[in-house]
């Protein structure tokens, strides 16, 4: 009799290099893919409106892609701990594979998982999909993680090079029987009332067939001009691979590689390395969305949270118009321009006195790229309580960053032409009241 083997596809939504479908193949028997939407598992953090936009319409386009080629692709809610046993002994199956996740939860569901199948004799193999270096591979000398990036991406650079992208299945044999599947619109991911998705979907085509596209358009367009207007939020120079990247319809291995060959790749490269660093960091530090990296900012002497200056950021009405103009982009499009990024955080936390937390989470709901690595991290970058962070002192003037990447204002009319003249906070007040805040945290040394 067939014993079926069980892809248990995570942040990896693709059939092309996805090395636990290709050890699947391999082994040479039905394939079941099968996806688990797991918001029940201890630790686990449920995904953000946006993000649960983007997962419904990958999961369709996958779906759609694995039926044509012959398989099955099963769809399971609740516990993975649960669920997929439950799934092994429905199915007879032999072998369970996996792409590796690195947050803390997952890790532990991954390792008690493993444990469990082998001892009912099933196969468990997991693999690297999904970071270019393993965590546990890249140290200093002294054995230690790194907390700085450029060493970090040096050592990673000595190691050796990325393994190449493997191909894609062209065909996938199924069980005979399709087992059960939740109906994908029954999990209620898309927004309903109110129905405030119409700009994500005229900004994005969620699924691996288009994150191809727009890697071959960024490698043969955009980026030569890369590393000249990369800062400049109305250039349209970025690569917009991130939600790609966060959902792995496309892996950064096909990346890698793919730009490698194209001169001028090296900055670009990096901001891959920069992402690997995050990761890295999460493994380390699973608990990077709620405590300070550095313990020294848990003395930051935050004032009582003003709700007025917190909805005004989160709707884009400051007053500051690089700062509305972003905020207004990424309640449209899910996404926002990595420069403005760093300049809507800087506000909230260094003009506003908002604690980087409150950040986070409204970034978390409202981006479609938000994952648990990159987005705690760089709030905590710009916080100044994380890895390699932006000193505290270190304030993005909002008005001085418009004036050197968007001098012609392109960016602030096409978003923010009708934000508030008058500005909820003085900048320069404000500046001092955050240096003098930080004060508390150096003397406490």
């Amino acid at each position: 009799m067939a014993s079926p083997s069980l892809v248990w596809l995570r942040d990896d939504l693709r059939l092309a290099d996805n090395p636990a479908l290709r050890a699947a193949v391999d082994r040479d028997e039905p394939i079941i893919i099968v996806f688990v939407l797991d918001e029940e598992s201890p630790g686990m953090r449920a995904h953000g409106g946006a993000a649960r936009w983007w997962l419904h319409h990958s999961l369709a386009s996958l779906r759609e892609r694995v039926q044509e080629r012959g398989a099955a692709m099963v769809l399971r809610r609740g516990a993975a701990e649960r669920v997929i046993p439950r799934l092994v002994a429905e199915t007879g199956a032999g072998a369970v594979f996996w792409n590796r996740r690195y947050g803390g939860a997952e890790r532990e569901i991954d390792t008690a998982l493993k444990a469990r199948l082998r001892e009912d004799s099933v196969q468990v193999r997991s693999f690297a999909g999904s970071l270019l270096f393993e965590p546990w591979t890249v140290r200093t000398g002294s054995g230690t993680h790194f907390s700085v990036f450029t060493p970090f991406w040096q050592a990673c650079l000595a190691l050796p090079a990325p393994r190449a992208p493997l191909p894609e299945p062209r065909e996938l044999h199924g069980p005979g029987r399709t087992p059960a599947s939740d109906s994908l619109d029954s999990w209620g991911l898309l927004p309903t009332r109110p129905h405030w998705a119409g700009g994500l979907r005229e900004t994005w085509e969620p699924g691996e067939p288009a994150a191809r596209r727009r890697l071959r358009a960024f490698l043969t367009e955009d980026l030569a001009h890369y590393d000249r207007t990369r800062d400049e939020p109305a250039a349209g120079a970025t690569s917009q691979l991130s939600p790609r990247l966060r959902w792995g319809e496309v892996s950064p291995f096909t990346v890698w590689h793919e730009a490698t060959d194209v001169d001028g790749a090296g900055r670009f490269l990096s901001e891959i390395g920069w992402r690997e660093f995050a990761w890295h960091t999460l493994y380390h530090f699973p608990d990077l969305a709620t405590k300070n990296l550095r313990p020294e900012f848990d003395r930051f002497p935050w004032p009582r949270l003003k709700p007025t200056h917190l909805r005004a950021w989160q709707q884009g009405r400051t007053g500051i118009p690089l700062v509305d103009a972003g905020m207004r982009e990424l309640w449209h499009t899910g996404y926002m321009h990595n420069r403005v990024r760093m300049v809507t955080a800087s506000f909230l936390i260094k003009n506003l006195l908002i604690d980087w937390r409150h950040g986070e989470q409204w970034f978390w709901d409202t981006l479609v790229d938000a994952d648990e690595a990159a987005n705690a991290f760089n709030w905590q970058w710009v916080a100044g309580s994380g890895a390699d962070a932006a000193p505290y002192f270190r304030i993005f003037n909002p008005e001085l960053q418009a004036k050197k990447f968007d001098a012609d204002g392109h960016y602030v009319r096409e978003w923010a032409a009708d934000a508030p003249a008058e500005p909820i906070v003085d900048l320069g007040e404000s500046r001092k009241a955050a240096l003098a805040a930080y004060d508390v945290v150096k003397r406490g040394r």
